[in-house]
Formats: structure tokens, sequence, C-alpha cells
């Protein structure tokens, strides 16, 4: 690669981006070259390479565009800092992966021992193992194994049966057309939150994995996820007007 500054295209040729996106972040203000040519082409330096490694980081660890703006506007957030998050992360995914291979194994020995095997069984038995460790680190999923034990499985199954009358409640109201911030709606906005804590624990991390998972997925275990998310945003304003006069 030629000295620095580059233009638009060799830079997309080293780090495996696409003009196209270089072009978009610029658009948004994400990644504003430093220099531009008297012919008017975009110039990156070191400094603006330094930027995108921590924007490609921030968005393979997870983070929406605004969320990478914010941390990117944060000083305390360091590139070695950054680096160390992305290494965590990547760990923790190889972490995941060795599981999932060695239930895969467990589930063909299962399958090579039975005569048959329902797909549709199969499909919920993959996802059942799988969608936890998508969203949760390995300390998360200890946590949350414990917090099971302490928990009970009468409570458990009492709290699984609470979120459908809920979810209900919630649907009711949104479709009567009543308030998020008025106090019936932050009745029920109490409800849920008591619900998700009693599941975290009150870990901020573990809600926020789970927030992370009901808005990324389309199904989680057979429920139409996708379909119940303007049903979330409503609750979601009354659990914040909730949170304001807290």
């Amino acid at each position: 690669m030629r000295s620095p500054p580059w233009k638009v295209g060799q830079l997309a040729r080293r780090t495996g981006l696409s003009v196209r996106t270089l072009h978009w972040y610029h658009e948004i203000g994400l990644l504003t070259p430093s220099f531009h040519s008297e012919s008017g082409h975009r110039l990156y330096t070191p400094v603006d390479v330094v930027r995108l490694q921590r924007i490609i980081s921030l968005r393979q660890l997870g983070f929406a565009l605004e969320e990478v703006r914010s941390c990117l506007d944060n000083d305390e957030l360091s590139p070695l800092r950054l680096i160390e998050m992305h290494l965590a992360r990547l760990r923790e995914q190889m972490d995941a992966q060795q599981r999932l291979c060695k239930q895969l194994e467990s589930i063909a020995a299962s399958m090579r021992a039975a005569e048959t095997v329902s797909v549709e069984d199969l499909l919920h038995l993959i996802e059942g193992m799988t969608m936890m460790e998508k969203y949760y680190t390995p300390e998360q999923l200890e946590q949350l194994k414990a917090r099971k034990e302490q928990v009970g499985e009468e409570r458990i199954r009492q709290g699984q049966e609470e979120w459908p009358k809920l979810h209900a409640e919630v649907q009711a109201e949104m479709k009567k057309g009543t308030d998020p911030t008025s106090e019936k709606v932050k009745a029920l906005a109490r409800r849920w939150m008591a619900l998700v804590h009693e599941f975290s624990g009150g870990d901020p991390g573990i809600e926020e994995s789970l927030r992370r998972m009901y808005e990324q997925e389309q199904t989680i275990h057979g429920m139409d996820v996708a379909a119940m998310r303007p049903m979330f945003a409503y609750i979601n304003k009354a659990i914040a007007a909730v949170k304001n006069v807290q």
C-alpha cells in the first residue's frame, strides 16, 4: 500500500471494505477523511485508519451505529481498551463455538441411536441450545444457572405463565390507544420490570443481553418476536416514564 494519504479506493482494497461502505460512513459523519484533493477525492490519513479500526471493532461487538458514534466520542474508551474488548468477545465466541460442537456431537450420537428423529424437534433443540450462547457470555450463563437454582423450578414455571398474561394486557392497552405514560400502563411496566429483574437478578449486563436477543431475533422458542416489537416499543415508553420518577 502506498504512503498516506490514501484515496478511498486504496483504503477499501487494503481493508477489505467496499468503497460504498466508506462513502456511507462519511455521509453519516462516522468517518470523515482528513483531507480532500484539489479534484475533490477523499484522502485518508493514519489517524483516519485508527478511527476506522474502532468503528469496525464496535460494529463487530454488536453496537448499533448511534452507539458506535457515542463510543467514538468517549475519550475514556482508548484504542487499546477497544481492542481488548474485541479480543475478549472473540474468545467468548470461540468458547461458545466449542461448546456448540460438543452439543451437536451429542445430538448426532442420539440421531444414530434413534430410528426416527423429528426435524421440528431437532430445530427446536438446536435453537434452544444456541440461542442463549449467542447473546450471553459464559459468565452470564453461569449466573443464570445459579439464579435458576436460587429461584426454583416452581417460581420459574409461574413466571413463564405470567409473561403471556402480561403481554396480552399490554397489547390490549396499546390497541385502545392508552397513553404509555398513564398510571395504568406504568403499573404494567412495573410488573414487566419486576419479571425481568427476577430473571436477571438485577444484573444490567444480563438485561442488556436479553434486550439484544429480543431486538435481533425473529422467533424465540417458537414465539413470533418480530410481530411483538411494536408492543416492546410501547411498554419501553412506560418503563422510561417509571424510571424518570424513581
